[in-house]
């Protein structure tokens, strides 16, 4: 029988993760091929130690995706754009993975409040590793945390409308604001960056990168934005809201054509503001915030959120 080479039959929960990440983190910077990947590097940018770093640049390397030079490292044989194949593939092997199934539960509010690993072992009977591999990313994503002691106990997440609507009014206080603040200043190097980075969706990236992906981009522009505000608790408050309504927002139920009108729009932001047009940055930010509240608070989609995972 020929041997099964998809990720979801290679790797472990943790290793798809972090060739998860790897993926995004190739296609967010458009790295050209022949792009050297220092594992220690990787690492350092992923959060993670360099073990299952080294195990997924190997099997990237198998894939196609990278070439390795045993006296040089991993370099980069596939470009940006030509992985959605790969992407895909990683995506749907986790679509039936022990941290979405907790995604659905949180937001149908079917996870205990608190809870130790053995119970959630017994309860949805998955293997120590399958359910610590979801934990440390649950943590890691904000609404998860690890008691003193032993445990785990579920953070609040943006799960009713009305929250979900309250936070949209609340940035569209504060996103407009931190772009109007007298100590506002412009990092060019991150400002390019970042623009990179939306081109690449609006050029096509739209169409095969994955919600989380999306996610990311999404709030990788507004967090830059806010930062540029040089207000510390203006910023420290987005990052915050960012970490409550991500659960929802990957189960948003937008077109993919919208989320390219997004990004247009956060183009056209990003041109505002190396314009030094900050006014008229804040006021299409305004309105742009005010659109995706518009076309993402539906009562039906929270409906449908409550029910997720019930008979």
């Amino acid at each position: 029988m020929a041997q099964d080479n998809t990720p979801s039959a290679v790797l472990t929960a943790l290793q798809k993760r972090v060739a998860r990440e790897v993926i995004a983190y190739v296609r967010r910077e458009r790295l050209p091929i022949g792009h050297h990947l220092a594992e220690s590097h990787l690492a350092q940018t992923l959060n993670t130690s360099r073990t299952p770093v080294k195990f997924v640049l190997n099997h990237l390397a198998e894939r196609g995706m990278l070439k390795h030079d045993r006296n040089r490292g991993f370099f980069l044989a596939r470009a940006a754009e030509d992985l959605n194949e790969l992407v895909q593939e990683i995506a749907e092997a986790e679509e039936d993975s022990v941290y979405r199934r907790f995604v659905a539960l949180r937001l149908s509010r079917q996870l205990p409040e608190q809870f130790t690993e053995i119970e959630l072992m017994r309860q949805f009977d998955v293997s120590r590793a399958e359910l610590r591999a979801a934990l440390l990313r649950m943590q890691q994503e904000g609404w998860a945390e690890q008691r003193s002691g032993q445990g785990w106990k579920m953070l609040p997440v943006i799960d009713s409308i009305e929250a979900y609507e309250e936070s949209f009014a609340f940035r569209s206080i504060i996103e407009p604001a931190g772009l109007l603040s007298p100590t506002f200043q412009v990092d060019r190097e991150l400002l390019a960056s970042c623009r990179k980075q939306q081109a690449f969706i609006a050029e096509g990236g739209y169409l095969s990168m994955t919600i989380e992906e999306l996610y990311e981009a999404n709030s990788r522009f507004h967090e830059i934005i806010a930062g540029f505000s040089g207000n510390r608790f203006l910023l420290q408050s987005l990052k915050r809201l960012d970490r409550l309504r991500r659960l929802v927002e990957y189960r948003v139920d937008v077109s993919r054509e919208h989320r390219r009108a997004q990004v247009e729009q956060h183009l056209e932001i990003l041109d505002l503001i190396e314009q030094g047009d900050r006014l008229a940055a804040a006021d299409r930010m305004r309105a742009h915030l005010e659109g995706a509240r518009r076309k993402k608070v539906d009562a039906t989609l929270f409906d449908k959120l409550q029910n997720t995972g019930q008979d």
